[in-house]
């Protein structure tokens, strides 16, 4: 394979959101530092088992906003350059998301790494041009002139992320703002966000009641922004 075949060509599109620099930085700090892809936990997913032949999975860029579309395309080429027994997977990594709007609740699918998709492939000259060449595809991630795999932890970690039974609460409120109760004793009070717990999904918020400030603890789905 020649060098110049597989220089590592930078993004046409910035990413939205900085989850796509984890993949960089694990893809480049190998030996350095664990991944934080790899805070999810230890348990196995079948799709990332390390298999028998020399398969891997690789993170290919593509323009944000445009994964599904670039996922079909390269389907398309695999199946039309036959090459199932080299590309086996193309994954846009995403995950349900539960957005409260206009006192409705909505479940949304949110890109996990926009303008990134995964592959699982064998790493060979052909496999590599038919992925490399898929419209849409504007380079991988790797470290100097060769795509670097993820490491199967990182790939676990994705794929539970992506498996996990419950959806995220997409909280669109901020400590300070103005919110309106949608749900419970309190409903359509307007009262001023204190405090915001991720990890239990909940928020304080500062009702006045009889003259004075009193904090109710709410679940993110009982209110919304006023």
């Amino acid at each position: 394979m020649e060098e110049e075949d597989l220089l590592y060509t930078e993004p046409a599109d910035e990413p939205e959101e900085e989850a796509g620099d984890l993949l960089l930085q694990g893809s480049e700090t190998q030996e350095e530092a664990p991944s934080p892809l790899a805070e999810a936990g230890d348990d196995l997913s079948a799709s990332a088992e390390q298999p028998a032949d020399e398969r891997a999975w690789f993170v290919i860029h593509c323009y944000s906003g445009y994964e599904q579309k670039v996922k079909h395309n390269l389907e398309q080429r695999i199946e039309t350059m036959q090459m199932q027994d080299k590309i086996f997977q193309v994954v846009v990594p995403t995950e349900e998301e539960v957005e409260v709007k206009d006192g409705k609740r909505r479940i949304t699918e949110r890109r996990v790494f926009p303008g990134y998709i995964l592959v699982q492939m064998i790493l060979e000259d052909k496999p590599w041009a038919v992925v490399r060449n898929t419209p849409g595809v504007t380079g991988f991630v790797g470290m100097g002139n060769r795509p670097t795999p993820l490491r199967p932890e990182e790939v676990q970690a994705i794929m539970r992320r992506m498996e996990a039974e419950a959806p995220k609460v997409k909280v669109t409120f901020k400590r300070g703002q103005k919110v309106r109760i949608i749900d419970g004793p309190f409903n359509e009070f307007v009262g001023t966000v204190d405090e915001i717990d991720m990890e239990r999904t909940k928020v304080r918020v500062l009702v006045s009641f009889f003259g004075r400030d009193t904090p109710v603890e709410l679940d993110f789905l009982q209110v919304e922004k006023a």
